[in-house]
Parts: structure tokens; C-alpha cells; sequence
């Protein structure tokens, strides 16, 4: 769980990140929560585009995502989420947060 303060400091981040996943009308799948988790441990802090066809709602969407995979949720705006997980990789510069 991250504090308010890291969780500022985690948007700032991600408001220049580009979104690296769609997420479209099948919602939540397996191929999905596989990619989610290898972007996540690549890279920590990763921004998510839900498609206009998907029918759930993008804030339900995250918090699902975010619990299935141990993430925190860092943003949500409109059809845009961001997600944030320690990396548990040892060759890998992490973020540090505040």
C-alpha cells in the first residue's frame, strides 16, 4: 500500500508516460493479467487505455486489475489507469519514493 504522498509523486511520473496496453471488449482475461504482471515487473509504473467497446468501468476495471495482480492503483482519468508494483528484479533501478 502507498501512502498519498507517493501516490502524488507516482502521477507526476505518470503523466509522461505513454499508454503500453489496450484494454478492449473481452475486459479482464488471462493474456491480459499475464501481460499486466510482465509489464509491471519490467517497468513498475505503467499507464492503461481502455477501449470505448470495453463495458465496465475504467475505475472498476483498475481496482480489479490492481488486486489480482498486487499492484496499487495510482490514477484513474476517464478511460486512462495508471498502475504501480515494485519491481523484483535485483539488476533493475527501481523508483524511489518519497
Amino acid at each position: 500500500m502507498i501512502t498519498t504522498k507517493q501516490r502524488a509523486f507516482l502521477r507526476g511520473l505518470g503523466n509522461a508516460l505513454d499508454p503500453v496496453m489496450q484494454i478492449g471488449k473481452d475486459g479482464i482475461t488471462d493474456n491480459v493479467l499475464n501481460g499486466v504482471n510482465l509489464l509491471l515487473e519490467a517497468r513498475e509504473l505503467v499507464k492503461f487505455k481502455m477501449l470505448r467497446n470495453c463495458d465496465e468501468d475504467a475505475k472498476t476495471l483498475a481496482n480489479e486489475i490492481a488486486h489480482r495482480v498486487g499492484a496499487d492503483v495510482v490514477q484513474v482519468i476517464g478511460n486512462i489507469f495508471i498502475l504501480y508494483k515494485r519491481s523484483t528484479r535485483k539488476d533493475f533501478k527501481h523508483i524511489q519514493l518519497p
